[in-house]
């Protein structure tokens, strides 16, 4: 959204940015009602310019904050100065963050107040210092998921009118993370309307909020996070046991990956997935993209993921070779668990994505599906970093092959 503008222009734009809550009966220290006094130009969400109205000076402009947020910044543009409303403190999770991002030359000044986690947790007299805090307030599941999945103590959560209290309890209980209970904290600082309960997460998938709300998550016990996952513990493809990979050969291959420092991980030919399930548990901070075939992938996922934990993954059902890959976070980790006789294909067309200094790991069950892929490699101008061999019981020996 970042717009070019004159430099010199920019560095004269000057931006007072006032946090507070949603009290009726709103009240300012003095530096804060001299700036709204020698302010012209006033800009806010709409339910901030109810509650500061009376208080701004006669001929005041307003500019309200809706999205897009473009056309915002387009009446910005051509202003000196702009004193601006936001909730809470403004550098959390706020609107001066966007405007530190959108004009990084801008002079801002921040007046913060108590944000929504802080007034609630003050409710709750809860220590808070220890808290994990995650926004949902237009953002996807990643950040909620990685602290569900790490098993944090507590965590705080802003809200948005499409992921309610009810919609996260609701997703909560569905990977089966029942062990926290719910405090939810209505229109806080608002006297009338302000509400805090405390909540099951059965309770909470049924309640009804007011909006603005957000909620603190209490850990009431810790869920087994073992690491490698029993192969008899998983849904199979037919109940064939040949079908998925074997707990050690599977953590094997993920750590050939080197996963704790990669950023996006791909597992192509998921099957049951084992793979994308174990590295999603080990590693949380992955955004993990899973590609299958047959139909019958897309079932299998979603009933292992949710016995074991894991949402998030991003499955995608159908041919890898056809699948539109443009819009999908470019991996610099891939796992390839099924190929089709297709070997080469697939190498290529994952070496046109891979990020720089990535890595392809391969589970070769015989001599010619070693020799395929050490051909496809060298193809396109990789080459073989490792060969780790494994004997499993009464199974078929394999080499796991790593590519970079």
């Amino acid at each position: 959204m970042r717009r070019r503008s004159d430099p010199a222009a920019m560095s004269r734009q000057r931006f007072i940015v006032i946090g507070m809550t949603d009290d009726r009966t709103v009240w300012f220290p003095p530096e804060v009602r001299d700036a709204i006094a020698a302010g012209r130009i006033f800009s806010g969400g709409r339910r901030h310019h109810e509650i500061v109205a009376s208080l701004l000076p006669e001929g005041a402009q307003w500019i309200d904050i809706t999205v897009p947020l473009e056309a915002v910044f387009a009446q910005y543009a051509d202003l000196s100065e702009v004193v601006v409303f936001a909730s809470g403190d403004p550098l959390f999770f706020g609107f001066a963050n966007t405007l530190r991002r959108e004009l990084p030359d801008a002079e801002i000044v921040v007046f913060p107040s108590f944000n929504s986690l802080q007034l609630l947790a003050h409710r709750m007299q809860l220590p808070y210092a220890d808290m994990r805090t995650v926004s949902l307030t237009g953002r996807p599941w990643d950040a909620f998921d990685e602290a569900l999945i790490r098993g944090e103590r507590l965590i705080g959560v802003l809200t948005d009118r499409q992921k309610t209290p009810a919609m996260i309890a609701r997703r909560m209980l569905d990977y089966g993370y029942d062990n926290y209970r719910m405090t939810i904290g209505e229109c806080l600082g608002n006297r009338d309307a302000e509400r805090v309960r405390s909540l099951s997460l059965t309770e909470a998938e049924e309640a009804a909020c007011a909006f603005p709300n957000c909620l603190i998550l209490e850990r009431t016990s810790v869920r087994p996070h073992p690491f490698g996952l029993p192969e008899q513990d998983f849904a199979l493809l037919d109940g064939r046991v040949n079908m998925i990979t074997k707990m050690p050969v599977r953590l094997l291959a993920l750590s050939q990956l080197d996963l704790s420092r990669r950023t996006s991980f791909w597992d192509i030919g998921f099957c049951t997935g084992s793979v994308s399930i174990e590295a999603r548990l080990q590693f949380p901070q992955l955004k993990v993209t899973s590609f299958e075939i047959r139909e019958a992938g897309r079932a299998l996922m979603d009933e292992n993921a949710r016995k074991f934990g894991a949402p998030g993954i991003d499955v995608h059902i159908g041919d890898f070779l056809a699948a539109d890959l443009s819009a999908l976070p470019a991996p610099d980790a891939v796992f390839i668990g099924g190929h089709g006789g297709r070997l080469a294909e697939i190498v290529r067309r994952i070496d046109t994505v891979l990020l720089p200094g990535g890595r392809i790991v391969f589970n070769a069950v015989s001599d010619q599906s070693r020799k395929f892929f050490r051909e496809a490699v060298a193809a396109v101008g990789r080459r073989i970093t490792g060969e780790m061999h494994v004997s499993i019981d009464a199974f078929n020996p394999i080499t796991i092959l790593t590519a970079e």
